[in-house]
């Protein structure tokens, strides 16, 4: 799509219009952002379209999108989809040898459970391996719980910060401002650091995690401007 407006704003009730016409998401619903914050800065992805619309150069209107048309309706299902990574997360399996992986792993990825543990008086068993280790069931409900207390513009910023790195807990301590956003990338890439050390670099590789940290980093933003 060209672009046909000239100028961009932000209404009172921080949506926005282009050129005093409402925007609107795909589902036909008006743009209405929950900040001042998040509406200016998505305000300035519509000013910095060039010729033509290119949604991936918009990253913060699609997240907002998709929290209008896909979770606002629903967030108890988003977000019990969104808890399901409990049962599954990257901190519970852990390398068996050798024993500099073995230590980094802990180094990165002990915190995060600790924290965890006294954030909501829970328990995590962990394995050496990669076959499943159940988790227990008061662990996974109060997880659950903390993920469907969210609201639908913080469910939708914190699915790819999960889907990314492969850790809910990670995730949470992240919305709850226990974890910086560059220490919880470094826990995620861990074992992808440690293998391109051991056996170099691979271009293609280096490239899917360069692409992967730019929609982390945007929807870090997207969460720290929904705050």
């Amino acid at each position: 799509m060209k672009r046909f407006w000239t100028n961009v704003a932000v209404d009172a009730d921080a949506s926005i219009n282009l050129d005093g016409r409402p925007v609107r998401t795909p589902g036909r619903a008006l743009l209405a952002l929950p900040t001042p914050a998040l509406a200016a800065a998505i305000a300035d992805e519509w000013r910095a379209v060039g010729d033509t619309i290119d949604p991936r150069a918009m990253p913060l209107t699609g997240l907002a999108n998709a929290a209008i048309d896909r979770v606002a309706p629903d967030p108890q299902a988003f977000a019990a989809g969104l808890a399901a990574y409990a049962e599954s997360d990257l901190l519970y399996y852990r390398a068996e040898s050798p024993a500099e992986l073995v230590a980094r792993e802990e180094a990165a990825w002990d915190p995060l459970l600790a924290w965890a543990r006294e954030r909501y008086d829970i328990h995590f068993e962990t394995v050496s391996g990669v076959m499943h280790q159940p988790q227990p069931a008061a662990t996974i409900a109060r997880l659950a719980e903390a993920v469907a207390s969210r609201p639908p513009f913080v469910l939708v910023a914190l699915q790819p910060v999960v889907t990314i790195t492969g850790t809910l807990v990670g995730a949470l301590a992240l919305a709850e401002k226990a974890i910086d956003a560059d220490t919880l990338w470094s826990a995620a890439i861990v074992d992808e650091v440690w293998q391109a050390e051991l056996w170099g670099e691979d271009p293609e590789a280096a490239n899917a995690r360069a692409a992967r940290r730019r929609d982390f980093d945007s929807a870090v933003r997207f969460l720290g401007l929904v705050d």
